[in-house]
């Protein structure tokens, strides 16, 4: 049996399918599983034991346009793959899964794509299944009939070799860390939208309050879409940070937020790479809802203030971007302080 698993675009999403990516495996275990994903994906599911083969769906290079979707078409149709899986709602994962002639084509019945399933699952409904979006994956294979029930994972976890953690901490001092010193990630960007992001100044606040009283490597990660948020926050900072926005890749972010022990930010790929890979994470909500993404770990404090208009779930903020703006520099300091009690500093 070969099966394609059409995988979520987005870091976030990809770390909340991870127990139905497991739960396939464990249906199928002499399977071969591939699964098709955007780059920064494939990366993060590298040696994580879910699949045979990750298969790079490269929407700006050779993928790229009409010409690129038929030509990653063809690519899947000489794989022979009997049975295509659809995480990704969109249009196009059905329209590659037929055009690739893949016989069985599962996915939930949504983006006007139904007619191109041979299995066009019903979307739950928001009363029918718990409301964390680790659920919404697992309950599309629980109706495929390949699972009877939905496990409840309290710890989603990426798995980060030996190798990858020495690399990373090598990194990490070659860019200025300090041998068993604590160290402070930092995250204040969000690919979703600018709504999702606390304001610079306020991030800087705390940092420099945590520097100076734990005398902590403060590091702050990104993309490089995100340097600007960066230079920010470094610019409002008495402290100078270990600036790591867009000088790495996401390959490199679960080994490097491994070598960390704490995490700050705003719900992003980020935050929910931090939880998979153990830190404790302080998460920073405003205009999207904690019951459908927090992270998933024991180990997490939500610092969320609701306006009557939140949770929005925009992109852009219309108004004043009340629900960031309510969340004070002391609230997020007092919500990293009972981690930071509890924890022993690692050595690099």
């Amino acid at each position: 049996m070969r099966i394609l698993i059409r995988a979520t675009n987005w870091v976030g999403d990809a770390i909340m399918a991870l127990p139905a990516l497991r739960a396939v495996r464990g249906k199928y275990p002499e399977a071969s599983i591939a699964i098709l994903a955007r780059p920064y994906v494939v990366d993060i599911y590298r040696e994580q034991n879910i699949c045979d083969e990750l298969i790079p769906f490269d929407s700006s290079g050779r993928h790229a346009g009409i010409a690129g979707r038929e030509r990653l078409a063809q690519e899947l149709r000489n794989r022979k793959f009997g049975v295509a899986l659809l995480l990704q709602n969109a249009f196009e994962a059905a329209w590659l899964a037929w055009r690739a002639g893949i016989p069985q084509r599962i996915g939930y019945a949504r983006d006007g794509r139904s007619l191109l399933l041979t299995s066009a699952v019903a979307v739950p409904k928001p009363s029918e299944i718990p409301a964390h979006e680790k659920f919404y994956y697992l309950e599309l294979l629980r109706r495929a009939g390949w699972i009877d029930s939905l496990e409840d994972e309290s710890h989603i976890k990426l798995q980060v070799t030996e190798s990858q953690r020495v690399h990373a901490a090598e990194l990490l001092l070659e860019a200025g860390a300090r041998p068993k010193r604590l160290r402070i990630a930092i995250a204040a960007g969000a690919s979703y939208g600018s709504a999702k992001c606390w304001p610079p100044e306020r991030f800087a606040e705390v940092a420099d309050r945590l520097a100076a009283e734990t005398h902590a490597d403060i590091i702050l990660f990104g993309t490089a879409g995100e340097i600007p948020v960066a230079d920010a926050i470094i610019a409002a900072m008495h402290e100078k940070p270990i600036n790591l926005t867009g000088k790495t890749a996401v390959a490199d972010l679960p080994a490097l937020l491994s070598q960390c022990h704490v995490f700050i930010g705003n719900d992003s790929g980020a935050m929910h790479v931090a939880a998979a890979v153990g830190l404790p994470v302080v998460a920073i909500f405003g205009p999207t809802d904690p019951l459908g993404t927090a992270p998933v770990t024991p180990k997490f404090t939500i610092v969320q203030e609701k306006p009557h208009c939140s949770p929005c779930f925009l992109r852009r903020c219309p108004i004043d971007h009340r629900c960031m703006r309510a969340i004070t520099p002391n609230m997020v300091y007092e919500a990293v302080q009972p981690w930071l009690h509890s924890m022993e500093v690692r050595s690099a």
